[in-house]
């Protein structure tokens, strides 16, 4: 099952972002992510619809950050990725006859759910800056 790295990849461009004064072009991203251009700019819109990046078009132009780290959260840059699904796990029949299989779809379903609550309200605590202290405590360490 492939996973969905969206998510720390585009924390992971954040707070490289936000080491540096200068914009970063969407083929600079890419090439930090192995990626591609026109994926970055994909990605990158949600977080510039959301308020929190800017792009400047032309030479010298790129992605900046526009909001301090202190204001955006973990929750914030899932939301602009479009609030994709945390967990894989599915039903076979949504709508069973079944009595066990409707047994064993109701509990999947409330634990997928409070697992699911569990994980935003804690996004919803961590904000960027809390990253990026970490981040300056490892290097503080080598």
């Amino acid at each position: 099952m492939r996973q969905d790295t969206r998510l720390s990849r585009l924390l992971h461009v954040l707070l490289h972002m936000a080491q540096t004064d200068a914009p970063m072009t969407s083929q600079q991203i890419a090439g930090m992510l192995g990626s591609n251009p026109v994926v970055v700019r994909r990605i990158m819109a949600g977080l510039r619809d959301g308020g929190y990046v800017d792009a400047e078009r032309g030479h010298g132009g790129g992605w900046r950050i526009i909001r301090r780290m202190t204001e955006i959260t973990v929750l914030d840059v899932y939301r602009s990725l479009g609030s994709p699904d945390l967990f894989a796990f599915g039903f076979s029949n949504p709508r069973p006859s079944c009595l066990v299989e409707q047994s064993v779809n109701a509990t999947i379903a409330e634990s997928t759910e409070a697992a699911t609550a569990a994980i935003l309200e804690k996004f919803g605590t961590l904000r960027l800056s809390q990253i990026e202290a970490e981040v300056q405590e490892r290097m503080s360490k080598r």
